[in-house]
């Protein structure tokens, strides 16, 4: 996953939207689907502003988190690792507002014989969100609900975590809602515990924004 704005293959996106390459620009409300499994893979995105959440949804019904991605990540590009067309393989839906940049996979493909470099890059954004699969697995794993929770706020901070005198800010604006759907739980739950981890000073939470006010100490006490 690329997470720097001044990485290659940002600027790579930044000239095809300049017009090197037919793109698009698509702006998706909060909870809205990007796409679902078993659609044709045709597009690879470019996240430019706010969150996605990929999940992997299974015959029962269950849908697990897998990964929830910050601006400057590129998704959609399974095809282009295994080599092979291939249909969506994840449900990817909009964690936040967010708005992404689009681009034709044929494209992209063309782009990566005449650039040798962009591979690897994409190899690189491919083990970023590998390792962050992991741990939302381990998030997951945790059968307390609370645990869960910390674990995912744990993740928020490292990937969307803003430090500041307070403490480490989460910068998305986040529902009890997306909360519980993120980590499997419930809304009327996840208000519980984060009531719970409030008055124990353990984090504050301030126009949907929450602030975890000492994360070693958040994850020693509680995962």
């Amino acid at each position: 996953m690329v997470t720097t704005s001044d990485q290659p293959l940002a600027a790579i996106f930044r000239q095809m939207a300049s017009g090197m390459f037919p793109t698009a620009t698509e702006v998706f409300d909060r909870g809205k689907t990007i796409f679902f499994p078993g659609d044709p893979a045709e597009k690879v995105y470019f996240l430019l502003k706010g969150a996605v959440k990929l999940s992997r949804v299974y015959e029962a019904g269950e849908e697990i988190t897998v990964a929830l991605l910050r601006e400057n990540s590129v998704f959609g590009v399974l095809s282009l690792a295994t080599g092979t067309r291939s249909d969506r393989f994840y449900h990817a839906v909009a964690f936040t507002p967010t708005e992404l940049l689009s681009v034709p996979i044929e494209q992209v493909e063309k782009a990566m014989h005449e650039d040798p470099t962009l591979p690897m890059l994409m190899i690189q954004g491919l083990s970023s969100r590998i390792l962050q699969t992991e741990m939302m697995i381990e998030t997951l794993a945790h059968r307390d609900m609370g645990s869960r929770l910390v674990s995912f706020l744990l993740i928020l901070c490292r990937d969307f975590g803003i430090p500041g005198a307070t403490g480490v800010t989460v910068d998305l604006k986040l529902s009890h809602q997306a909360i519980a759907e993120a980590i499997g739980s419930t809304r009327v739950t996840v208000t519980r515990l984060l009531g719970e981890l409030r008055d124990q000073n353990m984090i504050s939470i301030q126009k949907k924004k929450i602030t975890v006010h000492n994360p070693l100490m958040l994850s020693q006490q509680f995962t």
